[in-house]
Parts: C-alpha cells; sequence; structure tokens
C-alpha cells in the first residue's frame, strides 16, 4: 500500500487543472521598458561582448577566471545575474533554501521583473526544500520557469520515508542524476564547477565549508554550454515544477502559497556582499584583470540520453577524462573529494603506472577529518595499497583545519562568531548527533544527501577539536601543465555510470600552471597529511603484507587489522626544507606517522571503517 500510494499519480485533467492555477497567477509585468532590460553596468559582461565580437570559426577568443574563494563565486554569480539583458540559464544538482541560495532565488525572481528570460533545473534529489516553495516559483512569472529533473514517484521532494519507497519501487531511476552545475547568462558568460547553492559552498557556514573550485568562462564555448543545457530543458526527464504530483496536489488544493522569504541570518553579509556587487572597479579587478586569455577550450557534457534504457547511453565526460589521463606524459594531478574509482578508471592508471617511464600522479582528496562522506572514505581507505602500489599514486589527504587555503572570514565570509548548536539544546537525535561534531546542520554535498545509497546521513566525523572545519569537494585535473580541467566529475563509478557530469578542458599551459598551483596549495603540509607505506611489523613482515593484500582482494570479509598505508606529517628543518613524494628512499626521514585517522575523535567510529572495509565494497559502483 506504501508503494502504490507513493506511485499513485494525477489524472491528465487534474493535472492540467493545476498547471493552469500557476499559469494565470503568473505575474505579467514588467519594470522596465529598455532594451537591456535596465540590467547592471557590467565589466564582465563586457568582457563576454568583447570574447565574441574578436572571434572567428577558426579563431576562437575566450577569457577564463578560477574562482577559488567562495564569495567571490556567490558574488560572480549575483553580479551576471544582474548584469543580464536576455537570458539566464541555471543549471544545478543541490538548491537550499538558506542565505546564499534564497539570495540567488530573490535575484533570478528580480531579473524575470526586469524582462530576462529565467529557466531554473534542478535536480529532485536535492531541490528546493519545500514543495510550498516550488509551488510559488512555479507561479511567479511568466518570465521565470522551474523544472525538476527526473522526479521520481511523480513528486518534487522526497520525504525520508519515501527514499524508502523509491528505493523499493525505482531503484534504477532513483541512482540516476543530473550532477551538472551551470549558470548562463546571456549566451556567452559561464559558470561551472563544483558549486552548489548552499551556505557551505561559499563560507557561509559557520561550522563547515567546502574548499571547492569553480570556473568563469567568456567566449564561444559558452554557445556549447547553452546547447547542453538546452539538452536537459527540453528532455522529458526535466518536468515544469507545475506538473509535478504533489506541486500539483498543492496548487488545486490550497492555490497558490506567497514566495518565501524569511529574514537572513546574517542580513549583514547579504548587504555587504551586495555592495561588492555594485562596485565596478571592484569587480574589473577581481574578474576582468584577473582572468586570463586562453586557448584551446572545450566544453564537455553528459546528456540525458546518459539516463535512456537501464544499461543508461554515452557517458562523453567521463570517457574524455580518461582519455586525456592516459595521455599524460610526465604529471598528473588529480583532486577529487571521493578517491573511489571506476574500473575504467583503475585500468588507465595502472597502465600508466606500467609504463617504462610513468607520469608521476599526484592526488588530493578528503581525509576522514575532513571528509563528509564517511562510506566513500573507508571504502577508499580499503584499497590504499592499491592506490600506492599498482597506481603509483601520491596521496595528500585534506585536513580539517587548514592553514593556509583560499577562505573569507570577514565581512562577506564565514560567520565564525555564531557558536555552534550545543548538546543540551538540541531537541532531536539527529541535532545532538550534529552538535557533537560541532555543526549545526549537516552539509548537503553530492555523497552527503540523506538517501539510500549515499553516507549515513552525511555527517563528518567528531573530531578531537573544535572549530570551524573545511572539506575537499572541488574536481579539478591538470596534465603535464598543459592541459587543465574544472567540472563535476569526481572520477568515480557513479560519475561514469549513473550522474550526468560536465567538465571544460582547457588546452592552454598559462591556465594549466594557474590551476595546478591552486591544487598544489591544496595539498601543502599545512593542507594536507602525506599517505606512505607504515612501516613493516618486526615480526615477519613479509607474512603480514601477503595477508593484508589477500584479505584486501575479497570482495567481503576483508578482515586483516592492519593496512598497507597511514597518514604522514611533513617536518621542516634545516635537512627537510621541502617535502619529498612517499617513495623517496628519505621519506620517513622528515615525515612522522600521526596515524591512520589522524584528528578525529576515533571513538568507535574505528569499527564503522572496518565494516565498511570489509563488506562494503559492493557499494562502490554507487558511490
Amino acid at each position: 500500500m506504501l508503494v502504490l500510494g507513493g506511485c499513485a499519480s494525477l489524472t491528465p485533467v487534474q493535472r492540467d487543472a493545476a498547471a493552469g492555477v500557476a499559469v494565470a497567477a503568473r505575474s505579467t509585468h514588467v519594470d522596465c521598458t529598455r532594451a537591456d532590460a535596465c540590467a547592471l553596468a557590467s565589466p564582465l559582461h563586457g568582457m563576454g561582448e568583447h570574447a565574441l565580437a574578436e572571434s572567428t570559426a577558426a579563431a576562437p577568443r575566450h577569457h577564463a577566471l578560477i574562482l577559488d574563494g567562495g564569495p567571490d563565486a556567490l558574488l560572480a554569480r549575483i553580479h551576471l545575474i544582474r548584469a543580464a539583458r536576455r537570458s539566464i540559464d541555471l543549471q544545478t544538482y543541490i538548491f537550499d533554501e538558506d542565505d546564499s541560495a534564497q539570495l540567488v532565488l530573490d535575484e533570478l525572481q528580480a531579473a524575470a521583473f526586469r524582462g530576462v528570460r529565467v529557466r531554473l533545473l534542478i535536480d529532485q534529489l536535492s531541490a528546493l526544500e519545500k514543495v510550498s516553495t516550488l509551488a510559488a516559483f512555479a507561479a511567479v512569472h511568466a518570465n521565470f520557469e522551474l523544472r525538476v529533473y527526473n522526479p521520481v514517484l511523480d513528486r518534487g521532494r522526497l520525504s525520508t520515508p519515501m527514499y524508502a519507497v523509491a528505493a523499493a519501487c525505482c531503484w534504477g531511476k532513483l541512482n540516476r542524476r543530473m550532477h551538472n552545475k551551470l549558470l548562463l547568462v546571456d549566451g556567452m558568460l559561464g559558470i561551472t564547477g563544483g558549486r552548489n547553492y548552499q551556505d557551505d559552498y561559499y563560507d557561509w557556514n559557520a561550522a563547515y565549508n567546502f574548499r571547492d573550485r569553480d570556473l568563469l568562462l567568456a567566449g564561444p564555448v559558452a554557445a556549447d554550454m547553452g546547447a547542453n543545457f538546452e539538452a536537459f530543458w527540453q528532455s522529458p526527464l526535466s518536468v515544469p515544477a507545475e506538473r509535478l504530483g504533489d506541486v500539483a496536489r498543492y496548487l488545486r488544493t490550497r492555490g497558490v502559497p506567497p514566495l518565501p522569504h524569511q529574514p537572513y541570518r546574517k542580513p549583514e553579509r547579504v548587504q555587504a556582499l551586495l555592495a561588492q556587487v555594485e562596485d565596478p572597479d571592484l569587480v574589473r579587478a577581481r574578474f576582468v584583470d584577473a582572468a586570463l586569455a586562453v586557448q584551446g577550450v572545450q566544453f564537455i557534457g553528459d546528456l540525458p540520453d546518459k539516463h535512456a534504457g537501464a544499461a543508461g547511453g554515452a557517458a562523453p565526460a567521463g570517457d574524455t577524462l580518461q582519455q586525456l589521463i592516459a595521455s599524460a606524459q610526465a604529471e598528473v594531478l588529480l583532486q577529487t573529494p571521493y578517491l573511489v574509482l571506476s574500473k575504467p578508471a583503475q585500468q588507465v592508471f595502472r597502465a600508466l603506472h606500467r609504463q617504462p617511464a610513468p607520469p608521476r600522479v599526484r592526488v588530493s582528496t578528503n581525509s576522514l577529518a575532513s571528509t563528509d562522506a564517511f562510506i566513500a572514505y573507508a571504502i577508499s581507505h580499503k584499497y590504499k595499497r592499491r592506490y600506492l602500489r599498482d597506481f603509483g599514486f601520491e596521496i595528500h589527504e585534506f585536513k580539517p583545519f587548514p592553514a593556509a587555503v583560499p577562505f573569507d572570514a570577514g565581512p562577506v565570509g564565514a560567520d565564525l562568531g555564531a557558536p555552534p548548536a550545543t548538546a543540551a539544546s538540541a531537541p532531536t537525535r539527529r541535532a545532538r548527533q550534529l552538535a557533537e561534531r560541532g555543526l549545526a546542520r549537516e552539509p548537503v554535498s553530492e555523497a552527503g544527501r540523506s538517501s539510500p545509497f549515499a553516507s549515513p546521513g552525511g555527517l563528518p566525523v567528531r573530531l578531537q577539536r573544535a572549530g570551524m572545519r573545511m572539506g575537499l569537494h572541488a574536481k579539478s585535473l591538470v596534465l603535464d601543465e598543459r592541459v587543465g580541467v574544472v567540472g563535476t566529475h569526481n572520477f568515480d563509478p557513479r560519475g561514469d555510470n549513473l550522474n550526468t557530469e560536465s567538465a571544460v578542458v582547457i588546452a592552454d599551459p598559462a591556465f594549466a600552471r594557474q590551476l595546478a598551483a591552486s591544487i598544489r596549495g591544496d595539498m601543502a603540509p599545512a593542507n594536507a597529511w602525506t599517505i606512505g607505506r607504515r612501516d613493516s611489523s618486526p615480526i615477519l613482515p613479509g607474512i603480514e603484507f601477503t595477508l593484508a593484500r589477500v584479505s584486501e582482494r575479497m570482495p567481503i570479509f576483508d578482515l586483516w587489522p592492519v593496512k598497507y598505508a597511514t597518514s604522514y606529517q611533513f617536518q621542516a628543518g634545516p635537512d627537510c626544507p621541502s617535502p619529498s613524494s612517499p617513495f623517496a628512499p628519505d621519506f620517513r626521514r622528515c615525515h612522522e606517522p600521526v596515524g591512520d585517522f589522524p584528528e578525529v575523535d576515533i571513538g568507535l567510529k574505528w569499527l564503522g571503517v572496518r565494516v565498511f572495509t570489509a563488506f562494503g565494497s559492493g557499494l562502490s559502483p554507487i558511490l
């Protein structure tokens, strides 16, 4: 009965009636009659116009800027929305209803009332929090359209019980998600990368923020971005919000709700950011003067066809990335929050390592202390020996309290003055768990959402000390300092087979060097621990190694308690001016072991790691 009730659908007549309610309520009033829709005068918009004007089919002109800082990434988005004259297309996986997301929604609504066509496409699993919010924005303005991608059970929102229903009746569809992220303005300026729309991605959370990366692009490649967005928008899998069962029922029974607008948690921070949005000199200095003129720009993106049929369709994003990695000669810099590689990716790295002169492969990823995805880390922990010995990975695990990464604690950045919730004031078990970890609420990343195939609630583990912590979320790649990639793909099985993904590939040495410097900064000893082989046992070391290897190869019952590798901290000194490779003969001379899970208040958490290490390898295809 529960499954039948969850999968029940409205009749076409009922659905049409609900859509009629939304359409009739949409305002047609336009605040501006000017041809430019009263857009904000923008140096960024000028850069886009200049790039297109100078481009030819044979010689396209592009400008690219890496957006490492969270507040700057939000500032650029709001500025572009205000500068839009004709169209705004926004595609994302997560769209929350906190301060940053609410600010973006407010700006999109204002743009629609200026006369700009606004199209918002969001994935169902992490769409807006309330059905009433979906209903309100489905009816806000004739220039504003909202669609939800691949809705399961004919709903815009899935409650936790309905996830179980969806898993029982619609497992295949539930797993196929739109992971693409794009903001495209006037068909010539785009932002893509790792960030969703939630405070955690913009340094606006007082307890936990993501170290992430976006790319701002101007030039003809925006047309390819637009074509990819159009394919998703026109797909039958993208359903107008007002035609979804739960939204339609709300509209039919309650009418159109008022637009949600809770007071900003920190209105002074919003005002400070908006003041910068309106400052042309600041925008020019940060986003125009700092942008690089680049060549060899390519946008690669999966299409909804990837979700066609039981086996799925083509996956150009993952295929292209693997081909690029296979072409490396000297060095691969790989950054992913979740180091769980698909089988094709493993084959690529194994083949690279077997070459007579293999390239150096350096990997930046999360530690257990920084990750929001406990299960993904536990599975990765299982395969540390394989990563080091078979693939030659030099792994650097991100610290929860990095000392030198892009982070803004100022007026437009993190709210470090607000104390986290305490266990005494937390009324629910979930709230108490969060408070124990120093969190007011849980981060909602790709692997941390509440779903049947995510980490358990996505809760970061409890640490030995308090403070605002960070977790890595950037997905980037640099090959031989000649090609740089920024995108949405985590280089994992889910990205290869289940999610749709996108990325920008730039074959320009100057850009590649700049991106490499950013990734290497995240790997620096102040920001990351290095993974190296642990010291051999003094008693029968060869037998211990053999047993560990045999245990690792077991799909289940990987029960050997001692793993091949552990974490090390670089110790600088007169004889140790810089860190060395974990494969260097003198590595241990300048690196001290700090345990398998540094900074973690491990408690019984070690048991969870061991359980998923021993029995969780079957989860790899959906991580």
